[in-house]
């Protein structure tokens, strides 16, 4: 896959919000399960009683369910809180890893939130059809997020 190719298969998605880039980055990492669309997007099938974002380089982001059972999605490869933050996908292990990378940034009385999905070019024929689903699939979770922030 040649290098413009690549970078065609960037998601790239900024929406935004009514409140500061901490409460931003908080709703974003911390507090997950106010607003993110369990019922279409879990790993699990369900919804977590609890998101877990370990605030460091190297810590894993896994939801924990209602019966104590912990389903890991990610490692956390960049963590600066209010203004950015970067994991290693893998919500399902059969599949090869992508980055996320998220930055918020203060805009007049609210903030902008910046995401880059990367790395489909990992999927090699599945490339496209991958990238394609999460293109979409971001533009109705951020929506999700958007309505919670500006609530």
């Amino acid at each position: 896959m040649s290098s413009a190719q690549t970078e065609e298969l960037v998601v790239r998605k900024s929406v935004t919000v009514s409140c500061s880039p901490e409460l931003a980055f908080e709703l974003f990492t911390e507090r997950k399960t106010e607003w993110w669309p369990y019922e279409t997007h879990a790993a699990s099938g369900e919804k977590p009683e609890q998101v877990v974002f370990e605030p460091r380089v190297g810590g894993r982001v896994y939801d924990r369910l209602r019966d104590g059972r912990e389903n890991q999605w990610a490692t956390v490869l960049a963590w600066e809180p209010p203004h950015r933050v970067a994991i290693e996908w893998n919500v399902n292990p059969a599949n090869p890893t992508t980055e996320l990378d998220v930055r918020f940034t203060a805009e007049g009385d609210g903030t902008r939130v910046d995401l880059e999905h990367r790395g489909w070019e990992r999927y090699g024929d599945n490339a496209a059809e991958s990238f394609g689903n999460y293109d979409e699939g971001w533009d109705f979770v951020l929506s999700r997020y958007v309505d919670r922030t500006n609530a």
